[in-house]
């Protein structure tokens, strides 16, 4: 199947003018083939790969794109080495070529290699074992396409070599490590936003702050979250793509979801590693508990997996001081530094959208994701899997959609469909004088919007010192990718907001430069739901 190249320019921009026109286009009966209920990574997800096959889309999201789940994980695209240990090859083989696709197609820009260390302290046949499983991964990775200069294959490593990766690692008893390699995302949430400006590029209407709070007969009914305007949105389908939440809209859907939380330490305190060291979970085979360095001067880590109640399920769930110790105290154990609370500038968790089973814990759980149809209302849902396998998530999806159709619609075109910024296939897309962290984050649209701020230099500088993010990639939060309100711009578009003291200075510096989102920003959501929200920031880092 032909590449469809990533697009440029004006149609993929989604901006107030944008949002506020085509809600006006549904408001006043325009009819969509498809509507999408979320604006996470399965519900954009489910929008491109539907209006590429020549349906009409609109996609609704009660909050910003990338307010839930989708901005709360570990930001890898891996194979799964953990799926792979409970025997689930199909899980992990979906996950190898979906990898594939992103990283080599997609978005490659996003995406790189990241190398990944196990250390071995004394010979064990769980060593043997898991050496056995990413020998097994890396057949797969091959198979998938994934060359071994993308990803490299697993070696044993000396002591020596494995403190050269790992500074801190602790030498008590260390006889060497596991090196072998994965794939680490730059940002999820910067992910989803290319997903759906990618959609809008190719007609869907992608509207935020616009809730569905009754799905009907015929399409839903809907609320602007900004205006509390309510109107109903004409749709032959609907899909329901709102994670842990979507027992809201389908209560006959069996979920347990899961919490995974994860803590921010400066990387100095760990010796400025430049691997993810994984520490074997004691108790569960092919389970770590992990420290993957950051871009940023921070490393991130997790993972936790606790199951919570369906019905108990916030926007932006706390880190509780059970899981922070954990963590510290799993890795410190590894290390030859003991780490503690003090050591910890930011914690968040995410939520997983389980499916239940028979299973005794959510550690258990498959991470296969499910399409279930309301025989009555015929919505759609969409649940479980994992961000690697959106794509996968939103195919299945889009068939079921495109069984219900008189008229046949084209295969699945997404695995040759790249996102917004992706360079042409066989190029870096990186131009000679760009700063790391632009490119990074906006590939090939990095020039271009460096040379939006040839004329202001002000506009090339740091918003805040000590970080990468620099002034123009807020403007183009606001002129190119949805944020209408600063917490879009610092939660979601450039994660400053991950670290509290990093946020309190930003916002600072967001009065002189986005003084056009800075009054009265808790005012937007407060005066749709009648009280102000909690900041996102305040709320994960709850229970330390």
């Amino acid at each position: 199947m032909p590449v469809i190249v990533a697009p440029r320019g004006p149609d993929s921009y989604l901006t107030a003018e944008r949002r506020r026109r085509e809600m006006e286009m549904l408001a006043d009966g325009a009819q969509v083939d498809l509507l999408v209920i979320g604006g996470g990574v399965t519900g954009a997800g489910v929008a491109l790969d539907a209006v590429t096959r020549g349906l009409s889309v609109a996609l609704l999201e009660r909050r910003d794109l990338a307010h839930g789940t989708s901005r709360w994980s570990s930001k890898l695209i891996h194979g799964g080495l953990r799926y792979l240990a409970r025997g689930q090859f199909d899980v992990a083989w979906e996950s190898a070529r979906e990898r594939s696709a992103l990283a080599g197609l997609i978005a490659p820009h996003l995406i790189r290699a990241l190398p990944q260390l196990i250390p071995v302290r004394g010979g064990s046949a769980r060593t043997g074992l898991m050496e056995a499983g990413i020998r097994v991964g890396d057949a797969m990775r091959a198979l998938s396409g994934t060359s071994r200069r993308r990803l490299p294959v697993m070696r044993r490593i000396g002591a020596a070599e494995a403190r050269l990766w790992a500074p801190s690692l602790s030498q008590d008893g260390l006889r060497g490590a596991i090196l072998s390699w994965d794939a680490q995302l730059e940002d999820d949430a910067r992910l989803v936003v290319a997903l759906a400006r990618t959609a809008a590029a190719h007609g869907a209407r992608v509207i935020t702050y616009c809730e569905v709070t009754e799905v009907r007969d015929g399409g839903a009914r809907v609320r602007d979250v900004r205006s509390g305007d309510r109107f109903d949105v004409a749709a032959s389908h609907v899909v329901n793509a709102t994670g842990v939440w979507a027992g809201g809209l389908a209560p006959q859907v069996p979920l347990k979801p899961s919490r995974g939380s994860h803590l921010l330490v400066p990387a100095a305190r760990l010796g400025r590693p430049r691997v993810m060291l994984n520490v074997p979970h004691p108790e569960h085979l092919g389970r770590f508990v992990f420290a993957l360095p950051r871009p940023d001067g921070l490393v991130m880590l997790g993972l936790t997996d606790e199951p919570i109640e369906p019905g108990m399920i916030p926007d932006a769930p706390a880190v509780p001081a059970e899981d922070e110790a954990f963590l510290l105290s799993s890795l410190s154990a590894a290390l030859d530094v003991n780490l503690s609370s003090s050591d910890v500038v930011g914690c968040f968790a995410g939520l997983r959208p389980l499916l239940a089973g028979q299973a005794g814990s959510t550690a258990d759980l498959s991470r296969r994701h499910a399409v279930i149809e309301d025989p009555d209302s015929r919505l759609i849902t969409v649940v479980g899997g994992k961000l690697t396998t959106y794509r996968r998530m939103a195919e299945t999806a889009v068939d079921r959609v495109a069984a219900r159709q008189r008229t046949p619609l084209t295969r699945c075109r997404t695995r040759s469909v790249q996102l917004v910024g992706a360079p042409a296939p066989g190029r870096s897309g990186a131009c000679a004088g760009e700063p790391e962290g632009v490119r990074r984050r906006f590939g090939t649209e990095a020039e271009e919007l460096l040379a939006l701020a040839a004329d202001r230099p002000e506009l090339r500088q740091p918003v805040i010192p000590g970080t990468d993010v620099l002034a123009i990639e807020w403007q183009a939060a606001v002129q190119r990718e949805g944020a209408l309100t600063l917490d879009d711009v610092l939660d979601r578009r450039c994660r400053l907001g991950l670290v509290p003291a990093w946020r309190v200075e930003a916002e600072q510096a967001a009065a002189h430069l986005l003084p056009e989102l800075t009054p009265g920003v808790a005012g937007d959501q407060a005066t749709a739901s009648g009280q102000a929200p909690a900041s996102d920031q305040a709320t994960a880092s709850a229970g330390r």
